[in-house]
């Protein structure tokens, strides 16, 4: 299959199921934005966020410009200049911080239209295989910038608007000590089939590629275990890859942790998270370890052996972010190919804030090794 093949990925949901999906994606995204407190817009230029109002008319400009104008700057938006304002592909990241935005009651009036406008069609119940697509498209686009505004919240140390229990932002690991678990030689499948439902370009296509034996750890690495390696450090000249991580602080003899705006003791169990790649190897490198590959934590969390523990974190590997032979962009062609530079690192797993229909072994996931703002952790392969 080649390009114009995401016409035929094939069981879509039914229009009831997109409609569930988009109205929950909708007020994930409404209860964010108007959760914030006067000024609290005003964020710092950072290469990790955008500015939240930005960030919010983008997800609207993105939906309206896929489903509602099919792709195309002649057909016109509900907003003037939306264009010029929240095309991520034409206003530069520092950009958008001097940008003239419309008011957030424009910007929240001008989302109600769009997501009002998706909702018409999915009443109508019968969808043609295009709209089926960039409506998937869309809703799946915009759980990924609620994602996003997660770790914004995070990393501004804002109070996150909707529920979570904290407990189960990482997996109580029941055996602190890793148990490595071993996988013989042979083939492993990796990527997506195609007629099994909506993926992303990248997914392409389904392979099986030969995988040398490797042995890999049942859980990620803990805070303790991380705490060992920051504590082996501590003398000497500072390296930022062997510090504390910033949501960390010490207070007498107790570790803390943060989550959003809130400091709590640290389970030192739970899977350390907000780790770059960079300070992952880091780690394995102390410990005479490394991180796994992208094929063999897929072959991993495909077959999930007994005693294999999720992190509900994403996870770093070794693998740079590279496209399957077969690869053939998708009409929203700034999803992976401009990201296909050697500079990226595949991801795998997922966090508390992803939705359960991306959390599947295929999905891949990708960010520059020095992020770390993520809700993403790693765990640890032999030698």
């Amino acid at each position: 299959m080649k390009q114009g093949d995401h016409l035929s990925y094939g069981d879509p949901p039914e229009p009831f199921e997109l409609l569930q999906r988009l109205e929950n994606t909708a007020n994930i995204t409404r209860t964010v934005i108007a959760g914030l407190n006067p000024g609290q817009e005003e964020v710092p230029l950072l290469s990790t966020v955008n500015p939240p109002h930005w960030e919010f008319g983008h997800v609207a400009w993105f939906h309206e410009f896929w489903v509602h104008r099919k792709g195309l700057i002649s057909n016109p938006s509900l907003l003037p200049k939306s264009d010029q304002l929240f095309n991520s592909s034409e206003i530069l990241h520092d950009d958008r911080w001097v940008a003239q935005l419309p008011t957030l009651n424009v910007l929240l009036t001008y989302f109600d239209q769009v997501m009002n406008k998706t909702c018409e069609i999915l009443g109508a119940r019968s969808l043609s295989s295009e709209q089926n697509y960039f409506i998937q498209l869309a809703i799946s686009h915009q759980d990924m910038h609620n994602e996003a505004f997660a770790y914004m919240w995070q990393d501004l140390q804002y109070p996150w608007p909707i529920s979570v229990d904290m407990n189960s932002l990482s997996e109580l690991n029941v055996v602190p000590e890793a148990l490595f678990i071993n996988f013989p030689a042979g083939p492993v499948s990796i990527g997506s089939k195609g007629n099994r439902g909506f993926i992303f370009d990248n997914e392409k296509w389904e392979q099986e590629l030969d995988v040398q034996e490797f042995s890999i750890s049942s859980h990620a690495v803990t805070n303790q275990q991380y705490l060992e390696f920051i504590e082996a450090h501590l003398e000497g000249e500072q390296d930022p890859l062997t510090a504390p991580p910033s949501h960390w602080r010490k207070v007498g003899q107790i570790w803390q942790e943060r989550y959003f705006d809130r400091w709590c003791d640290m389970n030192m169990h739970h899977p350390v998270r907000h780790i770059s790649a960079e300070a992952a190897d880091a780690y394995c490198s102390w410990r005479e370890l490394r991180l796994p590959t992208e094929l063999e934590l897929t072959a991993a969390m495909s077959l999930s052996p007994m005693g294999w523990q999720p992190s509900s974190l994403w996870e770093w590997t070794s693998s740079p972010f590279m496209p399957f032979e077969g690869f053939s962009p998708d009409p929203y062609e700034d999803y992976s190919k401009p990201w296909f530079d050697g500079k990226h690192r595949v991801l795998k797993g997922w966090s508390v804030f992803t939705p359960q229909y991306l959390r599947r072994p295929q999905f891949r996931n990708f960010y520059i090794p020095s992020r770390s703002d993520p809700f993403v952790g790693f765990r640890t392969c032999l030698p």
